[in-house]
């Protein structure tokens, strides 16, 4: 009898110490996934802001044009203030998908706004022949082109991330220990849509230079 209950407390022993390697390991998965996220989270963080810190310079150029529209300049500023507005963690990515949505708005308000310079640019011969405006223009499209890069990445990371957490057994330790799925960046509404730049100003035709 005594050799049945001490090969049973040895049995139970060893599911424990089984089980608690599992836990450790999965919480260290969990860990490691979810500073990977953050990780991602911040390059996101540093091209956006790459971004904001060319708008300054690119307004500046700009407004050196005779008869610039000034509401496209005053919609820009005004978008980039909104950004500014939306206070986030720029090293840990939000847990909470009405933060990470009122955040994503912000900026794609500030994208749109950038996107309608380029097209009104289109109107004046002389900013699209200035090499000042023609390097920021050139940087602008390669800090787009990162955005949407460093955005998927962060949303494969989250997908990672949000996998584990909802995959058993490794649930449990993330109950325990606080682990909360993270949102995605969600495509914008329109944007598989490509949009219709019309160059046709006032109605005015374009006449070909003669040969």
């Amino acid at each position: 009898m005594k050799k049945f209950a001490l090969g049973c407390g040895g049995l139970i022993i060893l599911l424990v110490l089984i089980m608690g390697i599992g836990g450790c390991a999965s919480y260290n998965k969990l860990v490691g996934s979810s500073q990977q996220v953050d990780a991602s989270w911040a390059q996101v963080q540093n091209q956006y802001q790459r971004r904001a810190d060319l708008v300054p310079n690119l307004v500046q150029t700009v407004s050196g044009a005779a008869n610039f529209e000034k509401s496209t300049l005053t919609e820009i500023t005004q978008a980039r203030a909104s950004v500014g507005q939306v206070k986030v963690d720029p090293n840990t990515a939000p847990t909470d998908p009405a933060k990470l949505q009122q955040f994503q708005k912000a900026q794609d308000q500030l994208g749109s706004a950038l996107s309608r310079l380029l097209v009104v640019v289109e109107r004046y011969p002389e900013l699209k022949a200035n090499s000042n405006f023609r390097d920021l223009q050139a940087e602008l499209a390669g800090t787009e082109n990162r955005i949407a890069v460093e955005r998927m990445r962060f949303n494969t990371a989250v997908q990672n991330y949000n996998t584990s957490v909802r995959s058993f057994p490794t649930m449990l330790i993330a109950g325990i220990g606080g682990f909360q799925t993270k949102p995605y960046f969600q495509a914008t509404p329109g944007s598989e849509t490509p949009p219709k730049v019309n160059f046709d100003f006032g109605g005015q035709k374009q006449v070909p230079a003669e040969k």
